[in-house]
């Protein structure tokens, strides 16, 4: 299975799902989603979180091929 980049950032920041979504001002759900592939968040979302996570857009929603 392929493990998202935003459940591995996550991770390495030792937060959980609620965490983030705290953090965020959305639901733990929807990061659960998020991390599935199963939610297209908006960009403002992206910005969001990829700041929380101390990453870049690039590091976190691009795809390698």
């Amino acid at each position: 299975m392929n493990v998202s980049k935003i459940k591995l950032a996550r991770v390495a920041k030792n937060m959980t799902q609620q965490d983030l979504a705290d953090r965020i001002g959305v639901t733990r759900q929807t990061i659960n989603l998020i991390e599935k592939n199963k939610y297209n968040p908006t960009i403002k979302l992206c910005i969001s979180i990829a700041k929380v996570l101390e990453k870049s857009l690039d590091e976190l929603f691009m795809n390698e091929d």
